[in-house]
């Protein structure tokens, strides 16, 4: 894979692909900027090489319209801020020619959102390839810095790339370094942590690691298929019936390789989804037939977070519960502590499990890792190829 050092910067105009799909409340205000500032040494070594920087990135699915409310105004104004100077921002997501012809050295810019352009996502490759022709007109070379797209066919990620130098950003070639590192040379004992409301979302990735950690430990709503995998009564919590035969053969699996694979014991159980609901706390074979389990119980949360103090590599990917609900965000937070308290490697798949760091305002600083990228940590670590980092190693 191609670094920046690779590239032709002085007196350049560089297409830099960022991910800047940060979160908004109702009055269109970032509240989580996290993956602005990680984007910023990458902005700052192009800028100190003497190129001009365009960045490219969207915001939500506005599904090639333009969408008032996914606007990039906003991301333009906290990234000045950030940067300390002003960044120009053009409305047009193709880049405003004269805009662009006019920056010095050093100076930045963000273009509109690319997805208020259908051609950005479209399946046709032509169409995609004709957007990204776009931008070629005044870019003199490409780099990847958006690893929550890495995992996409999109102009933005792949054609351009294809058509002027390329290379990887910082942030890139640091999140690929972390993540090869979890597949292939985890300092034991090795742990993975995996919750989030659906088990088939991650059945690639435990088909993957499981060869490769000592301790593979699962909560969220995911746990309840595995609770039907043992013949459990559920009540009314979420699972997925049609994958209880791959969560059997995952048990056996885990079994027959020695790996510690555990389930929560008790969980927080309520009679309806709310944060004002009657909760309970019940072990995991006496969940009533009316109630849902939307946390995992304290015990669970002592037995997981003795495992992870053990551990000398951790990754998390997928909240233990419902925790934008203070009710039951105990586990998650118990999880999120344990970590930043590990004296192991810590990393966060990114996704919710890195929205519930924020939310639930543990210490960034305390972890090794955040991934940028939910999606694309998940595919990864499935051990598949992302068409956006696949791209950077060819010709």
């Amino acid at each position: 894979m191609r670094t920046l050092l690779d590239l032709v910067l002085k007196d350049s105009t560089i297409a830099l692909r960022c991910d800047f799909n940060v979160p908004l409340n109702a009055e269109g205000e970032i509240t989580d900027d996290l993956r602005i500032s990680a984007a910023i040494p990458t902005i700052n070594a192009l800028r100190d090489a003497g190129a001009r920087v365009v960045i490219l990135s969207h915001l939500g699915r506005p599904e090639g319209v333009p969408v008032a409310q996914f606007s990039l105004a906003p991301v333009a104004l906290r990234l000045s801020q950030m940067l300390g100077f002003p960044v120009h921002f053009s409305p047009e997501s193709a880049g405003d020619l004269s805009l662009i012809n006019e920056l010095e050295a050093g100076e930045v810019a963000l273009l509109e959102n690319v997805r208020f352009d259908p051609r950005e996502t479209s399946k046709d490759l032509e169409q995609r390839r004709e957007l990204a022709s776009s931008w070629a007109v005044w870019a003199d070379g490409f780099v990847s810095d958006g690893f929550g797209v890495v995992h996409r066919e999109q102009a933005s990620v792949t054609d351009l790339a294809q058509i002027v130098p390329n290379a990887a950003g910082l942030l890139v070639a640091r999140e690929c370094e972390v993540f090869e590192q979890l597949l292939k040379g985890a300092e034991r004992p090795y742990t993975v942590i995996l919750g989030g409301s659906k088990v088939g979302d991650k059945l690639g990735v435990i088909e993957s690691l499981l060869p490769r950690v000592d301790n593979l430990l699962v909560g969220g709503g995911m746990a309840y298929t595995f609770l039907l995998a043992l013949g459990l009564e559920i009540g009314e919590s979420i699972s997925q019936p049609n994958f209880v035969d791959d969560v059997k053969r995952f048990i056996s699996q885990a079994h027959d390789l020695g790996v510690n694979l555990m389930l929560p014991v008790d969980f927080i159980v309520a009679n309806h989804f709310s944060e004002d609901a009657h909760t309970m706390l019940v072990d995991r074979d006496s969940i009533p037939v009316d109630h849902m389990g939307l946390d995992i119980g304290p015990k669970t949360c002592e037995m997981y977070s003795k495992v992870i103090a053990g551990s000398a590599t951790v990754v998390w990917n997928g909240p233990m519960g419902v925790f934008e609900m203070e009710p039951f965000a105990g586990g998650t937070l118990a999880i999120a502590s344990a970590m930043a308290a590990c004296d192991g490697f810590t990393v966060i798949g990114g996704g919710d499990s890195a929205a519930a760091v924020r939310i639930l305002d543990v210490d960034y600083e305390k972890f090794d890792h955040i991934s940028t990228g939910g999606g694309a940590s998940l595919e990864f670590l499935e051990g598949k190829k992302l068409p956006g980092l696949t791209v950077l190693e060819g010709k």
